[in-house]
């Protein structure tokens, strides 16, 4: 899905649009073209906490600390290069996200295993 961003003042115009219209997302969203609904609901509780919406968005915390990656990176690195072995192992993080800090870690590799047992020695397989 794409991620749309809106200008503060496109957000501020669709907030005070919604409060006029009765909180009805339906008929905010035919009126101005944006935004999606869930996005409209946020703006909203953003607002009434605040009386005002941030100008800019915060970014959000790493999910996983740098020391969570280095240990599945390790883990990749010493128990066969395999992804789904990894995954396996330390329960985190996701494919894709584990996929993504092999490639950074090992560039040279090229591709990723990620086969259920890659080419690695595995005790309980």
């Amino acid at each position: 899905m794409e991620k749309f961003t809106y200008r503060y003042e496109e957000r501020m115009r669709a907030v005070e649009l919604y409060i006029k219209r009765g909180k009805r997302v339906r008929a905010t969203i035919r009126e101005l073209g944006y935004p999606l609904k869930n996005a409209m609901k946020g703006w909203h509780r953003d607002y009434e906490r605040r009386q005002d919406l941030q100008v800019r968005s915060v970014p959000r915390p790493p999910k996983f600390s740098a020391a969570q990656r280095r240990v599945a990176v390790e883990h990749y690195a010493s128990q066969g290069r395999c992804i789904s072995w990894t995954l396996r192992a330390l329960g985190y993080p996701g494919r894709a996200t584990l996929t993504a800090w092999v490639r950074e870690a090992f560039p040279e590799a090229g591709t990723v295993s990620t086969e259920a047992y890659g080419g690695g020695n595995h005790s309980d397989a």
